[in-house]
């Protein structure tokens, strides 16, 4: 904690995201290998508690940023399932109605109405990230 946040709500910030991030690999065990409803509930309804977790902290903007990073924490087989996800976190009255209607209209209908999702593993490759001195974060 003390190399991560810079006062107590952080702290406290990262504690919740810790524990509420605890649940990704059950999530990452039940992704759904086909549209089956049978193996939708126990994927989705954790899924959507992370993502309204995360949507409630206010560092997603956009369905694009959410997909970024869910691709990235779940795998490529829950690809299909983010646009649902994302619209069920975003649709939730935890969020202000203003914040609500900028998340849903985010997403493209491109998005929401895909007819496939490549299966392909994300990637990426940033151009430069910068140098920590870490004598100097303590």
């Amino acid at each position: 904690m003390k190399l991560w946040s810079r006062d107590m709500v952080e702290e406290a910030s990262i504690r919740a995201q810790a524990r509420i991030y605890g649940r990704l690999d059950e999530i990452k065990a039940h992704v759904p290998d086909d549209s089956g409803l049978d193996q939708v509930e126990p994927f989705m309804a954790p899924l959507v508690t992370v993502s309204a977790f995360d949507l409630g902290q206010d560092r997603l903007a956009s369905f694009s940023a959410y997909r970024f990073l869910y691709e990235r924490l779940l795998g490529a087989g829950a690809r299909p399932w983010l646009p649902g996800a994302f619209c069920a976190a975003a649709s939730l009255p935890h969020l202000h109605p203003e914040k609500r209607r900028l998340l849903l209209q985010s997403i493209s209908e491109a998005a929401a109405t895909a007819v496939g999702w490549s299966n392909r593993e994300p990637t990426f490759y940033p151009e430069w990230v910068e140098k920590v001195d870490l004598s100097k974060a303590n």
